[in-house]
């Protein structure tokens, strides 16, 4: 059994990367007897905008120094949008240079990011083609479906949700989402991103999504979750968590 603290920069209004990687996380510790805990740093965003996302990864540098204090043994950049935002390739850049400011802050520590997670999640699945389920308004799911593209992945379609209040975003029904996954035009389709957003509460959603699209189905929570066990060399599959967990 091992201990392990895992750091998250999230959005000062996020209220779910809090509860779904730790609850993936509480399902991993069930099998492996790990021991987790969870602390957090926030950057100030409301709204979900181009500019409000530009302002907030402008203060990662801070929040980044400040939980590196609590010598945490990972750092997950919990929001997916504000990195794909910045363009094709970014979330290598952010945390190559987030990983370097914790460094000359003196607490040494890795930093991964949700965006650059759900890039590596798709690829361990060896989808090439995948359809998603957005909350943003859709010149930002045009930014995303962008950076997915030029990370060598074809998305098929795409549903956006139309929501830019990022605390509705997590007041968002996850009950809701199998049906609207059904809507998705999957033809040829190897996997199905069910909430591409760390905001949009989708974990209880997956097993009837995945009974209803018949494909693999992966969120940025459950590809964080995944990444995050990974860097830690404490990945275990667990059920009802979706594709990247079942082994």
């Amino acid at each position: 059994m091992s201990s392990h603290r895992v750091g998250m920069l999230v959005p000062s209004s996020n209220t779910t990367m809090e509860t779904e990687v730790p609850e993936v996380l509480r399902r991993v510790a069930a099998v492996t007897g790990d021991r987790f805990t969870f602390h957090s740093s926030r950057m100030r965003m409301r709204t979900v905008s181009a500019e409000a996302l530009a302002a907030m990864n402008a203060d990662a540098s801070r929040a980044t120094v400040e939980l590196a204090d609590a010598d945490v043994d990972v750092i997950a950049y919990a929001c997916l949008v504000a990195i794909m935002s910045q363009g094709r390739g970014a979330h290598r850049d952010i945390e190559k240079q987030l990983t370097q400011t914790s460094a000359e802050a003196g607490s040494p520590v890795d930093v991964l990011s949700s965006a650059g997670a759900l890039i590596a999640g798709l690829h361990h699945l060896g989808a090439r083609k995948v359809s998603i389920v957005t909350p943003y308004l859709k010149p930002l799911t045009a930014r995303v479906v962008d950076y997915i593209e030029g990370e060598g992945i074809e998305v098929q379609d795409a549903i956006s949700l139309e929501v830019d209040d990022n605390l509705a975003v997590g007041r968002l029904d996850p009950r809701g989402l199998p049906e609207i996954a059904r809507r998705l035009d999957t033809r040829g389709a190897d996997a199905v991103v069910l909430s591409a957003c760390v905001q949009m509460p989708s974990l209880d959603a997956i097993p009837a999504a995945e009974a209803i699209v018949n494909l693999p189905v992966v969120t940025a929570a459950t590809a964080t979750s995944w990444q995050v066990l990974s860097s830690l060399g404490a990945y275990a599959p667990v059920p009802e968590s979706g594709a990247l967990f079942r082994g």
